[in-house]
């Protein structure tokens, strides 16, 4: 019996969700960070090999794109009904915000992004030994 068969199948949301919450996608058991945001290679529970899916740049792609959606409108309302505060206020307000919703949400997201390439078995690529075009 193989690591696979040990494990019933894991639909996509209940991946995603284990992924959001830190957890391996496919037990939901072991930690998916070793530290704030260092992926482990390995799941501590099942053993699942999680070193092929690698997030790369995506997570914070989607932080800021969250983060902007966040805040923007709620500094245009605070601009717009709070009779155009100083720009001190915005500074004061929104930069200690932003840094921490985005600090709140990468290791999330980051963990989602890695469950979604899990669902869907997108690992990256082994370096081939013949070279960079692999026609060797």
């Amino acid at each position: 019996m193989s690591d696979d068969e040990d494990y019933a199948p894991v639909d996509f949301w209940t991946a995603l969700l284990r992924g959001w919450c830190g957890r391996c996608p496919r037990c939901g058991k072991g930690a998916l960070f070793g530290r704030f945001l260092k992926m482990q290679s390995h799941c501590p529970a099942c053993n699942q090999a999680l070193e092929p899916y690698r997030a790369d740049d995506a997570p914070a792609y989607f932080t800021i794109f969250a983060v902007g959606h966040i805040v923007v409108p709620l500094v245009l309302i605070v601009e717009r009904y709070g009779q155009q505060p100083p720009l001190w206020f915005h500074a004061l307000l929104w930069l200690p915000l932003s840094v921490l919703l985005a600090l709140y949400l990468l290791p999330h997201i980051k963990g989602a992004v890695i469950a979604l390439l899990w669902a869907h078995r997108i690992g990256a690529p082994k370096p081939s030994a013949g070279g960079l075009d692999g026609s060797s």
